[in-house]
């Protein structure tokens, strides 16, 4: 019997060994309760906060929120405390603007509680994501501002505060000094008063012109969480505003316009701001092409924007107005939304291409095509641009997605030819600096050039799959020269189509 004792005792302290074993090896996947958590991410940002979870199999939660003061409860179900969530305390940063700090517990068994301590009311969304590229399971908690900072205010404030050019001074029509520039024609004045960034700097200057009363169109209102309407920014009062025409000023980190060829003259071309919007793509969970020597599209493109926004700030009548300024994720609609809720004149997107191979190398400029890509190539580049979405995760049942994609079908044959002529001024100066892929501007329907009343083009950059041409990406040398060929490319379009001939309705 003690024999028979031992001989089962024996399989018993082997199997609790093996065990053991198990544990000790998958330690560092932090075994849950059915699920295994791989990592946990938090992307702070102005326009909303991201937190995602990320498993091997997919997890549910529930939220619910408390006012005062401003908290978000989520418990997720399916698992138990392990340290990956615990990394999510100290992961959230002091200068998060919408996150003071979180708590994690376990609530019950099997459910663990988050606990984020929020600075401002928000409305949040919380939704699932299936396995996509180097992603498995994502749970994706996105913390949106209930009162969202308004873009034209944005503007404004950087304007109103840069000390090296102040916003030019408004004043009444009756006192407005006299110069040579043509009068107003017909249609000007309408235009004028469609200006919503110039009427809100003289309004905040407390300098507001007096104009002839023009009916405000009502409120739009945008769909936050799939179930919250609320109103956008109010529409002010038109108010005529004078600024002054652009002239060309040397950059900080280079001169542009240095090819011997001086920028076009823009006097008496336009008497009103003239907004660029530039949008740098990918970004935040959406790491974009990753090159060879592991340089990541998202972050070149951010780095050659904010250069090229630098050249743009320098012009006494333009501003830029980039659609993310930081390392974070917007869907595709929402950058086209970002475009139009400012008013941009233009829209160009900042990429870095990626091929299977390390052969292909150059620059390309794209427009949008309403009859199929120009290309076989232009259609693989689009479609790769296109599921940027899918990576960077957006949620599908949100009202204002919806009503997005529903808008993408609405471009126009003019938006398209001045498209074109954008494409071609600046594809023929990326030509200066370096190697083009194809000699023409090529078309496609890429979903981040549809917005049908802004000539929108996507630039990529170079091949950042190419060895070579990944170094440049990374150079300073050739950013700065991307970026004032750019700037050529943008004075040279508006040379020629002056923003003035173009009057756009909210």
């Amino acid at each position: 019997m003690n024999n028979k004792k031992k001989f089962s005792a024996g399989p018993s302290r082997r199997h609790a060994l093996q065990m053991g074993g198990i544990v000790l090896l998958l330690g560092t996947q932090h075994i849950a309760r059915g699920a295994s958590i791989v990592a946990v991410r938090v992307w702070p940002s102005k326009d909303y906060t991201r937190l995602t979870i990320e498993s091997d199999t997919e997890i549910k939660a529930r939220q619910f929120f408390i006012d005062e003061p401003p908290r978000l409860a989520v418990d997720i179900e399916g698992i138990d405390l392990i340290p990956a969530l615990r990394e999510l305390v100290a992961k959230v940063k002091s200068d998060d603007p919408n996150i003071s700090g979180i708590r994690v517990g376990q609530n019950a068994p099997g459910v663990v509680r988050l606990v984020m301590d929020l600075k401002k009311q928000i409305l949040p969304q919380v939704f699932s994501l299936a396995p996509v590229a180097a992603y498995q399971h994502r749970l994706v908690l996105d913390l949106y501002p209930a009162q969202p900072v308004d873009p034209l205010e944005a503007l404004i404030a950087e304007r109103l505060s840069d000390p090296v050019k102040p916003a030019a001074p408004a004043a009444s029509v009756a006192a407005a000094p006299v110069n040579t520039a043509p009068l107003t024609p017909p249609g000007k004045a309408a235009a004028q008063a469609n200006d919503p960034l110039g009427n809100l700097m003289a309004q905040q200057s407390g300098k507001a012109a007096s104009a002839p009363s023009v009916a405000a169109p009502a409120a739009p209102t945008t769909s936050v969480a799939g179930n919250a309407v609320r109103p956008a920014a109010p529409v002010r009062p038109p108010v005529v505003a004078s600024v002054e025409p652009p002239a060309i000023r040397p950059q900080a980190d280079a001169t542009p316009f240095s090819r011997g060829d001086t920028a076009p003259d823009f006097e008496n071309k336009t008497d009103r701001l003239v907004i660029v919007a530039l949008d740098p793509g990918h970004g935040g969970e959406d790491p974009g092409a990753i090159g060879p020597g592991g340089t990541r599209e998202k972050d070149v493109v951010l780095q050659i924007a904010h250069r090229l926004r630098d050249r743009i700030n320098q012009q006494p009548n333009m501003r830029a107005y980039l659609t993310r300024d930081a390392d974070f994720f917007v869907p595709l609609h929402v950058r086209v939304q970002k475009a139009r809720s400012v008013k941009a004149d233009l829209f160009i997107s900042l990429h870095a291409d990626a091929f299977f191979t390390e052969t292909p190398q150059g620059a390309s400029v794209f427009a949008l095509s309403e009859k199929g890509a120009s290309s076989s190539a232009a259609r693989w580049i689009a479609n790769k641009e296109n599921s940027a979405d899918l990576v960077g995760g957006i949620n599908v049942k949100a009202k204002d997605a919806q009503v997005m994609r529903a808008m993408f079908d609405m471009s126009t044959t003019a938006q398209i030819n001045d498209s074109m002529k954008l494409g071609s001024a600046m594809l023929g100066e990326i030509g200066n600096v370096g190697k083009l892929h194809k000699p023409r501007v090529e078309q496609a329907s890429f979903a981040v050039l549809k917005a049908p009343d802004i000539p929108s083009v996507l630039v990529e950059t170079a091949f950042i799959s190419n060895p070579a041409e990944e170094v440049r990406l990374r150079s300073e040398s050739y950013q700065i020269e991307l970026a004032d060929a750019l700037m050529r490319g943008i004075s040279r379009y508006f040379a020629k189509n002056p923003p003035l001939a173009r009057n756009r309705a909210l």
